[in-house]
């Protein structure tokens, strides 16, 4: 009958740009409409004209269904959509009765149709559960329903529906079986940040915190993103460090639970927004040397300290809170993130205790590691932690022992202690190691302008002298003026 009248059901899909499926649909609509029935749902009803021509490109299989595939179609499959639109049955009903009348292809087709703007969007849903609990559903039919679920989503969303409405969505999603291999709730939030709604993605996050709905994405292994995490990521991406660690900071306080991994993702902020405050302060100083701008003044000056460590709070913060829900093999990298904030802040001691907070956890920092905050000490002149520090170059190579005392040597000559630069570089000549050429360059310097402004020049005269013993210099003259006795003295090294 239907068949016969050659019914177009497939009018005015609209699906537009839908997830991962590679299904087009493709006919020409030709006459009759059915009857349809709306119930509650997230779609809404809207009856449309038929009888035009359209090429709908979203939700895409590997065929083109066209105005030929129509004559293809069984009896049984019109039957099958006037008794669902009908709603006298249940519709796992109507399938059951016409299990072996509907070939796989026409199911697909089943759910398409329910899919579209004003037809009854729960109906597709209770078919998709049907052939779940047949075990019909097939790679094909998985990422049909998932294209078909993404696009509601999307219109929820640029519909300005409430929140509330698209974690309801979800949360019928999950009740029909619909598993994609990959995070519903992630792609939900990607859809408000590409619109534009950040507000409505962290009030998002927040209902389904509050929910306390799932967020696996399927995967065997330990799930270590969620959309707290997620959502500070996408954050981070965009620069946004403090932003970041504001709402997974935010979201704990006001009485939700993040997932572990959140807390790890914000300290990863932190770091950064320490490090873009560091080169800030590098350019600034910069600046200020050039004369293109003033000093800072105390008031400045003071803001910018408080930052620095209002930040270093939130990461110590950040970190307990990993000790407290995560486990023992996330103290590590706790460790390991608290350590790139105190070395981004030029933190000596305070990195120098995370290196060994790191080795009691069993996580080894890089030796690259432990010669910078080496340096950071030196500058700051912690003899204690530089000498705790020093005590691992003993069993170490020659050629790691000179990178090590160099990276000593430049955070004196940083900090402007000069005479231990100068024992620095004596005690790499007694090892048999050469000091680079610039950094026996900069002590020279450096004790040089001390000379003229205190006068004492024994350090200066006795590193002379062992560079030359070195062969590292040539023979060199030191004058000195004697202003009181109007005196010159000469002297040959």
């Amino acid at each position: 009958m239907a068949a016969a009248n050659g019914i177009a059901i497939f009018a005015n899909l609209g699906l537009v740009n839908s997830c991962s499926s590679k299904f087009k649909v493709q006919y020409f609509c030709r006459g009759l409409s059915v009857i349809s029935r709306q119930r509650t749902g997230f779609v809404v009803a809207k009856r449309r004209k038929f009888g035009e021509f359209r090429l709908f490109n979203s939700v895409e299989l590997d065929k083109f269904i066209t105005s030929d595939d129509e004559d293809e179609m069984s009896e049984g499959f019109f039957e099958a959509i006037v008794e669902l639109e009908r709603m006298v049955r249940e519709p796992s009903d109507v399938l059951e009765e016409m299990n072996d009348k509907l070939s796989a292809r026409e199911l697909q087709l089943v759910l398409v149709y329910f899919s579209q703007e004003g037809r009854d969007s729960w109906c597709a849903l209770e078919v998709f559960e049907w052939l779940r609990k047949e075990n019909r559903v097939d790679k094909e039919t998985m990422e049909l329903m998932v294209s078909i679920m993404c696009e509601w989503v999307k219109k929820l969303i640029e519909g300005k529906s409430e929140i509330g409405d698209v974690v309801d969505l979800l949360v019928d999603m999950d009740c029909v079986g619909l598993k994609p291999s990959f995070s519903m709730i992630e792609k939900v939030i990607s859809l408000y940040w590409e619109a534009g709604k950040k507000d409505e993605a962290v009030l998002f996050v927040k209902e389904v915190l509050r929910r306390r709905i799932a967020y696996s994405d399927g995967n065997k292994e330990e799930h270590k993103g969620g959309p707290t995490g997620y959502l500070a990521w996408k954050m981070m991406v965009e620069g946004n460090y403090k932003d970041a660690v504001n709402l997974v900071i935010n979201t704990r306080e006001c009485g939700l639970k993040p997932e572990v991994y959140s807390y790890l993702i914000a300290m990863t902020a932190v770091v950064k927004e320490l490090n873009e405050l560091a080169k800030a302060l590098r350019k600034l100083k910069g600046f200020t040397k050039a004369g293109l701008i003033a000093e800072l003044d105390a008031e400045n000056a003071r803001l910018i300290e408080k930052y620095q460590a209002d930040l270093l709070d939130d990461g110590v913060r950040l970190s307990d809170w990993v000790m407290q829900d995560g486990g023992p093999s996330l103290y590590g990298v706790a460790h390991e993130r608290l350590l790139a904030m105190y070395i981004c802040s030029g933190r000596g001691a305070e990195a120098e205790r995370q290196l060994w907070e790191m080795k009691l956890v069993g996580k080894e920092a890089d030796k690259d590691l432990y010669d910078i905050v080496l340096a950071i000490c030196a500058s700051q002149k912690e003899s204690g932690a530089i000498g705790r520090l020093l005590t691992r170059m003993e069993v170490t190579s020659a050629l790691r022992k000179k990178k090590t005392l160099s990276w000593l040597l430049r955070g004196y000559l940083k900090g402007g202690h000069f005479d231990n630069a100068a024992e620095t570089v004596y005690k790499m000549l007694d090892l048999g190691l050469c000091p680079e050429f610039l950094d026996r360059a900069a002590v020279l310097q450096g004790l040089r302008r001390r000379i003229q402004q205190s006068g004492v020049l024994e350090t200066y005269l006795r590193l002379c002298k062992r560079l030359s013993e070195a062969s590292l210099i040539g023979p060199c003259m030191v004058y000195l003026h004697l202003k009181k006795h109007k005196l010159w003295i000469i002297k040959m090294l």
